[in-house]
């Protein structure tokens, strides 16, 4: 029987294999592409993706958020979505780690204190709230690769 840690790993497993389905069928030079000149190019929404999961995981840690943030994302050059997914990987693994150490009380005791912006949440609140932040990402990469034309993976299988 799974419990409620279980469900929330396997949410963020679902979630990350998804949005990986659709990073790798971006054509290499749609990667810079961005609807207009405010938004985020392919590459920059994916590279945002895995640092914000990431900074959730310290500030899940540190039970609010951060005052400082420095991002080992910071001033890397962009390439190829392998290579972004290569360099996050021991920061995602650390993360699932530390997921599985909280215990089902932990999801609802724990409180995540991200008041500066705008929401105080539980722990299981907060866990759901990171694998929402990626979904809503690969949903908006989707929109993009119907505006410049490239035919989308098929994410519900």
């Amino acid at each position: 029987m799974m419990n409620s840690i279980d469900l929330i790993l396997l949410n963020f497993n679902e979630v990350r294999r998804r949005s990986i389905k659709v990073w790798t069928s971006i054509p290499q030079e749609k990667l810079n592409w961005k609807p207009d000149d405010e938004a985020m190019t392919c590459i920059e929404m994916i590279r945002h993706v895995l640092e914000s999961e990431h900074y959730y995981h310290l500030a899940i840690q540190n039970r609010g958020s951060l005052a400082v943030f420095d991002s080992p994302f910071e001033n890397r050059p962009f390439s190829t979505v392998d290579a972004e997914l290569k360099f996050a990987e021991p920061f995602r693994n650390q993360f699932l780690e530390t997921i599985t150490s909280f215990s089902e009380e932990d999801l609802s005791t724990i409180t995540i204190d991200r008041s500066d912006s705008g929401y105080i949440r539980s722990l299981g609140d907060m866990l759901l709230r990171v694998a929402y932040h990626e979904s809503v990402h690969n949903g908006q990469l989707l929109d993009y690769l119907r505006t410049a034309g490239v035919p989308r993976v098929r994410v519900w299988d």
